[in-house]
C-alpha cells in the first residue's frame, strides 16, 4: 500500500466479515502497541470479534480502499440502549483523508439504527489528542471517568440521541 494512491473517493464503509479479521487485528494492534500495551480486553475483542463484539448485538465497520481494509470501528452493545465505540483506527499510511470521521459518522448512524440511546467511548488525552478532537466534532462530550476496563483510558466521552 502506498500513501500516494489513496483517494477519499475510493473509500467505502462495509460491514465486517471474517475476511477482514487479519486486517482488523493488524490495524488495531499497530495503533495500540505504538504508545500502549495490548490489554486482555483488547485481545478478547481483536482475536475473537464474532464472539466478543458481534454476538451480543454489536457491529464492526471496515473502511475499504479498493477492497483493502484501511480502517476499523466497532460498537459493543452494553445493554439498556448503550453502546461503546471501540477499535476506531485507520492504517497509518491512509491517515489524513478523514477516514476516521467517515467511520465515526457511519458508526453513529449504525448505533441509532440499532436503537442506541447513547454511545460512550474511552480514550487517552495524551496519545490520542487528534482522536479526542474528532470525537468532539462528532458530538461527544466529556463525562466523569469512574472506571474503565482499559488501563490506558484517562477520558470518557458520550453522545446522547434524543
Amino acid at each position: 500500500m502506498e500513501t500516494t494512491n489513496y483517494k477519499k473517493a475510493d473509500v467505502k464503509i462495509v460491514d465486517y466479515t471474517s475476511d477482514h479479521k487479519k486486517r482488523f487485528i493488524e490495524i488495531n494492534e499497530a495503533w495500540i502497541t505504538k504508545d500502549f500495551v495490548l490489554e486482555e480486553i483488547d485481545k478478547r475483542e481483536l482475536y475473537n470479534p464474532e464472539e466478543n463484539i458481534l454476538k451480543g448485538g454489536g457491529a464492526i465497520l471496515i473502511a475499504l480502499h479498493k477492497n483493502e481494509p484501511i480502517g476499523t470501528c466497532a460498537l459493543v452493545n452494553m445493554g439498556n440502549g448503550e453502546y461503546e465505540l471501540i477499535k476506531m483506527a485507520v492504517d497509518e499510511k491512509a491517515r489524513g483523508l478523514k477516514i476516521g470521521k467517515l467511520l465515526g459518522l457511519k458508526a453513529l448512524e449504525r448505533a441509532k439504527f440499532l436503537g442506541a440511546k447513547k454511545v460512550i467511548l474511552h480514550s487517552n488525552t495524551k496519545f490520542s489528542a487528534i482522536a479526542i478532537q474528532l470525537y468532539i466534532k462528532l458530538g461527544f462530550k466529556e463525562i466523569p471517568l469512574i472506571k474503565s476496563e482499559f488501563e490506558r483510558a484517562n477520558i470518557k466521552m458520550e453522545i446522547n440521541f434524543k
